[in-house]
């Protein structure tokens, strides 16, 4: 059997190497495709893949359409709004992710981000601490926890909303839990956001949320760029000139943001969270894993379509 390993965006040598040794003593032949040029060379390398691991890959139903021996796709990460999962069970074909292993290089990135924004974009103005500011996480799964445990160590105070997490699961953590999303923006000087893009989820931080900031607020979103409503950020930003929006993922209206706040917004040129050379390890090799689980033994742990 053939696995796939599909990246725009390479995994680390270290990591490919990782993912071939598993592949490789499970008996089954690797394949790479990197930084591939289009849509075409992705459907024709995958037509005869019996896996697949991908990181922000887009996986549709033309992808699946030309995977004719396809059974099992792992995300390597956590989001996994890049796979079609309707189209995917229609196929017969496994979704997996791999939560956990980027959680700790996004977290930092929330802070690298942070410090950066209450600095003033480090332009040679006095700037602010986060030491006693308080902080809001929306969305308290591995990346949110993660963020949780650092920000104790800046002395921050904390509060999270998860509706399906559990106030003592949040509470165990050392963390407040909040119970809507109206009391998490307008009771944090900071907002950390780390839900993930679904149709409940797209365009609903905009406007009325951003503007219920305290003054000075800070949002940052090393989630989706889909859960922004980019108008009303726009609006907010217009409306509000004491707030700040710092992201790793580039909005569609990046120039138009940038040129007219500088200094107030701040995002990286392409979506940054996992890139550390510890989590492409880490996703990689356990993407392997996933996949040899599931093509040796059936094992869908980390299955995310039913």
């Amino acid at each position: 059997m053939k696995v796939l390993v599909a990246t725009e965006k390479p995994f680390a040598a270290v990591a490919v190497n990782g993912i071939r040794q598993v592949i490789e003593n499970a008996g089954y032949e690797l394949e790479l495709l990197e930084k591939y040029a289009s849509k075409q060379d992705f459907l024709n390398a995958v037509a005869n893949a019996d896996g697949l691991i991908i990181r922000s890959d887009k996986v549709d139903a033309e992808v699946l359409d030309a995977a004719k021996n396809l059974k099992v796709v792992v995300r390597a990460g956590a989001g996994y709004d890049n796979v079609d999962l309707a189209a995917a069970t229609a196929h017969g074909v496994c979704v997996e992710n791999t939560p956990g292993q980027n959680s700790n290089a996004v977290a930092e990135l929330v802070f690298g981000l942070g410090v950066m924004a209450v600095r003033n974009m480090y332009n040679g103005t006095s700037g602010t601490e986060l030491k006693d500011k308080s902080l809001g996480i929306h969305a308290f799964g591995q990346v949110g926890r993660n963020v949780a445990r650092i920000a104790k160590g800046f002395g921050m105070k904390v509060s999270a909303l998860d509706p399906y997490c559990p106030d003592e699961v949040i509470e165990a953590a050392g963390v407040t839990p909040v119970h809507s999303v109206e009391e998490l923006y307008r009771d944090n000087a900071v907002v950390s956001l780390h839900i993930p893009a679904t149709d409940e989820t797209r365009k609903s931080v905009g406007f009325d949320l951003i503007t219920l900031l305290p003054k000075n607020g800070v949002l940052i979103n090393t989630a989706r760029k889909e859960v922004i409503d980019e108008e009303g950020l726009q609006k907010a930003l217009r409306e509000r000139p004491d707030l700040k929006y710092v992201a790793d993922i580039r909005p569609d209206i990046a120039d138009e943001l940038m040129s007219e706040f500088e200094g107030r917004v701040f995002f990286t040129p392409k979506k940054m969270g996992a890139q550390t050379a510890e989590a492409n390890i880490n996703a990689g090799i356990a993407a392997a894993n996933q996949v040899v689980a599931f093509l040796r033994d059936g094992i869908d742990r980390f299955r995310v379509n039913k």
